[in-house]
């Protein structure tokens, strides 16, 4: 049963409203339910991550913001006819969108930390996977859902072309074993597609920004580190992904993002 938990009645920050920005995002994968139904889904969870078109003018009320500047690396010529492994799904969104967008298969893991974060800053008692498993539902989807560890896919006995990493790599405390995690679970063609906290520091200069817990975001003891172009291209070389393509670097609110794609030299 989801609950706004007692003991957290007084809610720590304010749930923010959903941008128009990221309604416009959710459009490029719009659920068309019935309005009754779209209702019922988006008033059953008490806190969203990421905002889902259920139906005309019926948007759940994600939380997460400016995801637009991903949509470049989202396009059906990425995702048909392949695998899919998305770690750090939350509710998911990225997922649904390459099972749309023609993936033969997808599998989507998050480790559910998420649920104390979502305590911490809104005083919401959030049931893991509650947002997925909501949408799944709705849609009739055939992604498969993995409570795991970014870290352990190696448990995973399977390969995949594409590996979705998106707001995960600055959040672990060791980016040289995540990336490596995510590169032996590609076929050898594969990709690791990268959205991560990026750096104000020159874009050449081979060095990571070390955040202390809260310095980045208010009650988020967990961005560890600051990403410069180069020092992903020599993280991922280290890994055997030798050619990275950085796709785009923006401010989002303030704060530096890296956009980039990374696949073994060929």
């Amino acid at each position: 049963m989801l609950e706004v938990s007692d003991a957290a009645a007084v809610v720590v920050e304010a749930i923010p409203e959903t941008s128009l920005d990221e309604r416009l995002v959710a459009d490029t994968w719009a659920i068309g339910a019935p309005p009754g139904e779209a209702e019922r889904v988006r008033d059953s969870i008490p806190l969203w991550f990421h905002t889902f078109a259920l139906s005309p003018g019926v948007y759940t009320p994600g939380i997460a913001r400016d995801h637009g500047y991903r949509l470049p690396v989202l396009g059906a010529g990425r995702f048909a006819g392949r695998s899919v492994l998305d770690v750090g799904a939350f509710d998911g969104f990225y997922s649904f969108v390459a099972e749309a967008r023609g993936a033969r298969r997808v599998v989507a893991v998050d480790n559910e930390q998420y649920v104390d974060w979502v305590a911490a800053r809104f005083g919401v008692t959030l049931e893991a996977g509650s947002g997925f498993r909501a949408i799944a539902e709705l849609t009739g989807s055939k992604v498969e859902y993995r409570r795991m560890d970014a870290l352990d896919v190696d448990q995973l006995d399977e390969r995949f072309d594409v590996a979705l990493c998106f707001g995960v790599l600055h959040r672990v405390t060791h980016p040289v074993a995540m990336l490596q995690a995510l590169a032996d679970r590609l076929n050898p063609d594969g990709e690791v597609v990268l959205e991560t906290y990026g750096s104000r520091l020159p874009a050449d200069l081979p060095a990571l920004e070390v955040h202390e817990p809260g310095d980045v975001y208010a009650r988020d003891d967990f961005v560890y580190w600051g990403f410069t172009s180069e020092s992903l291209r020599r993280l991922g070389s280290v890994v055997g992904l030798e050619d990275v393509e950085v796709v785009d670097q923006v401010e989002i609110a303030g704060h530096p993002r890296i956009l980039a794609v990374l696949r073994a030299a060929r």
